[in-house]
């Protein structure tokens, strides 16, 4: 297959290479791919364009937009050769869906506010997903998506008819309660694993009402638990030491000398 190197590329040459990279003459290795075996390259790739998006990093952005594209493309490809769909099929779908959830837009529907746009949104989805009661709508959030993300979506979804707490005290109770629980599973009384989901699904809705992306926290407080620990093995290296040979005392005062350090 004929293919000519160019100074700058547009869209339908990324296709014309996944054809050629995908054909008898092409790579062994692109050839041997199916929707499962790249799955978790798709999923890596999305990850990589948040962390660019965290950072800030326009030029990292820009080439990690570049690898989901090329994920995109790679997943219809293979569709295109089973004769399923192309990627017009693709755009003509996005479009055809975008359009039919912006009726503010492309229609003659009035709204007032960015929350009314994203009610329309949600009762659109519903009539188009076939949705026809609440555990329909629970079922339909992913179950792929990180636990956190998912169970703050369904909690969301919930809420929107009402099953809601009606402050945030409901939801400082609960964790109390299932905390309670874990430690009785604990001690033999129950499903240690289901206690800490009650738990950790409690922390989610306390989360939500304190206006707090718990994935965002979560991330946030792992980010800083690396930070503490650098310090420690730090600290270690400057007695000579691994960190590995201290004692969990000593461990735990050179925590809170960088707990200390961090805050000053």
């Amino acid at each position: 297959m004929d293919f000519t190197i160019k100074e700058r590329y547009h869209f339908e040459d990324l296709l014309q290479i996944m054809r050629i990279l995908r054909s008898e003459n092409g790579c062994m290795w692109d050839r041997a791919q199916d929707h499962h075996s790249i799955r978790r390259d798709f999923i890596e790739e999305t990850y990589e364009v948040c962390e660019a998006i965290d950072n800030e990093d326009v030029a990292l952005l820009k080439e990690e937009l570049g690898d989901v594209l090329f994920q995109v493309v790679f997943h219809t490809c293979i569709e295109e050769e089973n004769g399923h769909f192309n990627m017009d099929d693709v755009a003509d779908g996005i479009c055809k869906k975008m359009i039919y959830r912006h009726p503010h837009v492309f229609k003659h529907l009035t709204v007032e506010s960015t929350e009314e746009i994203l009610n329309n949104w949600d009762d659109l989805k519903k009539t188009e997903k076939q949705q026809k009661n609440t555990t329909d709508t629970l079922n339909s959030v992913a179950r792929t998506l990180p636990a956190l993300i998912r169970a703050e979506k369904v909690q969301h979804k919930a809420a929107k008819v009402g099953f809601e707490w009606p402050d945030i005290s409901g939801a400082l109770a609960k964790v109390d309660e299932e905390l309670d629980e874990v430690k009785r599973a604990l001690n033999g009384d129950g499903d240690v694993q289901e206690e800490i989901g009650d738990l950790l699904f409690a922390a989610v809705k306390l989360a939500r009402f304190a206006d707090t992306d718990p994935e965002s926290a979560l991330n946030d407080t792992t980010e800083k638990f690396i930070s503490r620990f650098s310090y420690v093995e730090q600290a270690a290296a400057k007695q000579q030491k691994k960190v590995e040979d201290l004692t969990l005392r000593e461990m735990t005062e050179l925590w809170n000398e960088g707990k200390k350090h961090e805050k000053s």
